[in-house]
């Protein structure tokens, strides 16, 4: 295997990792919708960085990276929505209403209220990721330096990024099923409702983080 490709390995499995909006959100739907929302979560958030490894593979992404007003306005956007995520969070939290229960995490594929959750957990991951103006530049100043002249562009991009995203489908898994085991540990409600609002927390932090954030 060329050495690019290791050195790439390692540099995205380290990036995967680190905290950041995923990890928040994931927790928060983890704790709060159960298993199959929070894997649609993962889902969600996967297919946003399809959308963005394609667009940047075909250089769609430039615009944003160049344009200040539009990486302003998707950067304000995807900090808003960050925050109307945590608010809801901190507000369910404190108005006391309890997050599922592990008893009640297996729900029937025929229940509406399982699939609004699924569709629900798949709409927040996508939208969170679509709206994060640093997934475009990383696309678009990482994937670039492993890249040799000759390469076919498009295919070794979209290999590239292929590694990164099932990297990050596996990692926010592993790390769900964690958070899993952790909510079925848990009994007491309000423990649940407190572990709904760090939560909510970190997800309003980072979308203030987003906010300020700059090219």
């Amino acid at each position: 295997m060329d050495a690019r490709y290791l050195a790439f390995a390692g540099i995205a499995a380290l990036l995967t990792i680190t905290p950041g909006a995923d990890m928040a959100l994931v927790a928060k739907n983890a704790f709060t919708r159960g298993r199959k929302a929070s894997f649609a979560t993962i889902v969600g958030i996967c297919s946003g960085l399809v959308v963005h490894a394609t667009a940047s593979a075909l250089g769609l992404s430039v615009i944003l990276a160049r344009s200040a007003r539009a990486f302003t306005a998707v950067k304000w956007a995807g900090a808003i929505y960050l925050f109307y995520l945590g608010i809801s969070a901190l507000w369910r939290a404190f108005r006391g209403v309890p997050p599922v229960a592990a008893a009640t995490v297996e729900e029937s594929e025929d229940n509406r209220d399982s699939r609004h959750a699924w569709w629900t957990g798949f709409a927040e991951g996508l939208i969170t990721n679509l709206l994060n103006p640093k997934v475009v530049l990383f696309y678009l100043t990482f994937l670039p330096q492993f890249i040799a002249p000759g390469d076919a562009v498009l295919r070794v991009s979209l290999l590239l990024a292929s590694v990164h995203i099932a990297m990050g489908l596996v990692w926010l898994t592993v790390y769900s099923a964690a958070l899993r085991r952790l909510n079925a540990a848990i009994s007491r409600s309000g423990v649940r409702r407190t572990l709904e609002a760090v939560t909510g927390g970190l997800l309003v932090a980072i979308g203030v983080r987003l906010a300020f954030a700059k090219r």
